[in-house]
């Protein structure tokens, strides 16, 4: 094993638990690290590894919401226990328009994950953050908690979530913002987001390591296996930090300075690729 290399894994972690559930899209700094320190793996193993190292996220919010998210709760009430189980037909039906994600992926990733498109959706979805922000300065939401999300509501966040097809969007960032414009409340916005990270971003890992299976040559290695491993546990572990600091921080504050710091970002990710299309 490559300490350089194992290193590199835990800043890819690091950075994957911390972006994934911020608004400020994980897929713009993944690019980056790679530009700045790119994993010497496989093509194949990266684009394997760059959806499955989400996976440690996801069991993040299964972890924190668990009791919230499981019917089965003996702890529960009859009432809570449906309730529960109406939640998860709205994460179903916010997840129906995201099956047309499968038809298109391939062609997302070859034509659009680059540095100017994801600088640009950082800097447009960081405008509209803080438009939205504006336009709810003094704004009572009518939906308070996620129970209150109705079926019609769902839909159409799960009709925004399709927007993140592009990369650099961030899946969670245009989420809220939807959830946000169709009445819900920020901490309700948030859950429903997260909510909605766990069969999405299943399915989506499960479809690129499907892929990777029917046209691989070679499984992983003993050290790739490790990597991913490693990548998750540490972005599990970050992610858990990262989903209750965005929870009480939007208690008290509004998701304004999220905008400027894509705003900023994107400068960044634009310049850098400029600068380094002039040096070549």
């Amino acid at each position: 094993m490559d300490i350089i290399e194992f290193l590199k894994i835990i800043v890819f972690g690091i950075v994957e638990g911390f972006t994934e559930w911020l608004p400020i899209s994980s897929t713009g700094h993944m690019i980056l690290l790679e530009e700045i320190i790119p994993l010497r793996v496989t093509e194949d193993f990266w684009n394997v590894f760059k959806v499955v190292i989400q996976l440690g996220a996801i069991l993040a919010v299964v972890v924190l919401y668990f009791r919230k998210l499981n019917p089965f709760d003996r702890g529960k009430s009859g009432r809570q226990r449906q309730e529960t189980i109406v939640l998860w037909f709205k994460i179903a039906v916010a997840c129906m328009p995201v099956v047309l994600a499968v038809v298109v992926d391939d062609w997302m990733d070859e034509h659009l994950y680059n540095g100017f498109v994801v600088a640009a959706m950082l800097i447009v979805y960081g405008v509209a953050f803080i438009m939205v922000e504006n336009r709810n300065r003094y704004t009572e939401f009518p939906v308070q908690r996620v129970s209150q999300i109705d079926f019609r509501t769902a839909l159409y966040i799960g009709l925004f979530q399709l927007l993140a097809l592009v990369p650099g969007t961030s899946r969670s960032g245009v989420t809220i913002i939807g959830a946000m414009m169709l009445g819900c409340s920020r901490a309700a916005s948030a859950e429903f987001t997260f909510f909605l990270g766990i069969p999405v971003m299943f399915g989506a890992s499960l479809l690129k390591i499907v892929k990777f299976f029917m046209r691989a040559e070679r499984m992983f290695s003993g050290v790739e296996v490790f990597y991913l491993v490693s990548a998750m546990v540490i972005a599990f572990l970050v992610s858990v930090y990262s989903i209750k600091f965005l929870m009480g921080y939007i208690k008290r504050n509004d998701f304004k300075l999220f905008g400027y710091y894509r705003i900023i970002l994107g400068v960044i990710v634009v310049s850098f690729f400029a600068v380094r299309g002039l040096i070549a």
